[in-house]
């Protein structure tokens, strides 16, 4: 019998922040920053005959969570819901907040509880070296998965060492 032979040492590692992202806004900016400056040196490549970017929104999760509080402020009930973009958060958030036939099922006044919502978002790299690696940003931290060159590591904590959102 053929035995399993390794063929590459990918690694992950991760950031944890010491303030999470205040905000989808401040969040965004960022991803945003990546994608148009490309901090990481991606490099665009070819696959099935098409071009694709060398940094790029992969995977993205968004949970808007809304609380229902009486007129003394104890919880009644809570509402999240789950958006695959920042446009569907925002979109979410405004359509749970406007919608007063389940504020009055529900007992309570519709209030955003900011600091339970969640962000995430995992860009797809492209390494110059040929390498595959993801970044995953959330709210309170940074993942760098499936690479094998230190030097990816190193270029990404060079970068992160500049931005003080990410200190």
């Amino acid at each position: 019998m053929a035995d399993f032979v390794q063929t590459g040492m990918t690694k992950t590692s991760v950031r944890e922040l010491a303030t999470p992202f205040a905000d989808i806004t401040a969040f965004d900016a960022l991803i945003e920053t990546v994608l148009n400056d490309n901090p990481f040196q991606c490099v665009d490549y070819e696959e099935a005959g098409v071009t694709l970017p060398g940094v790029a929104r992969n995977r993205e999760a968004y949970t808007v969570r809304v609380n229902y509080e009486d007129n003394e402020g104890r919880r009644m009930g809570t509402i999240t819901a789950r958006a695959p973009t920042v446009a569907g958060f925002g979109t979410a958030a405004a359509n749970i907040l406007a919608d007063t036939d389940l504020a009055a099922a529900l007992g309570g006044s519709a209030v955003r509880d900011s600091a339970r919502e969640t962000f995430s978002c995992q860009l797809r790299c492209h390494d110059v070296n040929g390498e595959d690696y993801s970044v995953t940003i959330t709210r309170n931290r940074v993942r760098i998965s499936s690479y094998e060159d230190d030097a990816i590591l190193a270029r990404i904590e060079a970068w992160a060492d500049t931005v003080t959102a990410l200190a």
